[in-house]
């Protein structure tokens, strides 16, 4: 497979596909094709790997295209202005993104639910708590809203991000929440009462736009229904 990333800040992928070759994806995903891309809806996996991706913000069935005949095209669009990455996924190297951020992949690579293990990250992580792990083999393309900003933290090495801003990490991370500290900056500070704290090793992945802070921004000038 080959494929462009193309017309950031709405962006999407065009995939050049060889003869019999299949990318997964989810439903509603793909914008154009050529004729000879065939189809497929399936579970991907049976019921237990359906259920976990609708436990982590995707359908119960995926999309599975393959180019008939001869090669074929195929591209996804973002549903959100900001950019696509495409991740090199490997047996050893898999990678955790936020909910609803799978958007297409290569047909070894496999989405499931992601669970945080830390007590605190499981109460108080909100959007957080529940992610998306993709791991198996080949390049699988994720939604970033907004502006992706990457670091790379060392063993013991970590960020506070506000809840929302992590849009993916890899699997060497870990992910935990702390309160804000203060009453004072609990109360008037505006920002919550709860951080993301992300420790390394691996690669973090934040995101200027996250659609839940842009919701929350819109909310105040939409009329209220009585």
């Amino acid at each position: 497979m080959q494929y462009r990333i193309l017309g950031e800040p709405l962006p999407v992928v065009v995939c050049d596909v060889a003869a019999g070759e299949t990318l997964i994806t989810e439903k509603g995903s793909m914008s154009w094709m050529t004729p000879n891309m065939k189809m497929d809806t399936t579970s991907n996996g049976g019921i237990g790997r359906a259920l976990g991706r609708m436990f982590s913000g995707e359908s119960f069935f995926q999309n599975r295209y393959t180019a008939e005949g001869g090669p074929g095209q195929i591209a996804f669009a973002s549903s959100f202005p900001g950019s696509i990455r495409a991740f090199a996924i490997t047996p050893d190297a898999p990678m955790i993104v936020q909910k609803s951020a799978f958007l297409a992949a290569e047909q070894g690579v496999e989405l499931s639910v992601h669970f945080q293990k830390r007590l605190g990250a499981g109460f108080f992580g909100g959007e957080g708590f529940i992610m998306q792990r993709l791991s198996g083999q080949g390049t699988a393309f994720v939604e970033i809203d907004g502006y992706a900003c990457e670091y790379t933290l060392a063993p013991g090495q970590s960020m506070i991000v506000d809840t929302g801003y992590l849009a993916a990490m890899s699997a060497t991370c870990s992910m935990d929440i702390v309160t804000v500290p203060g009453v004072k900056n609990m109360l008037f500070g505006g920002e919550g009462l709860f951080n993301t704290v992300v420790t390394g090793p691996g690669q973090i992945i934040l995101q200027t736009m996250p659609i839940s802070a842009v919701a929350g921004t819109l909310r105040s000038f939409f009329p209220s229904s009585k």
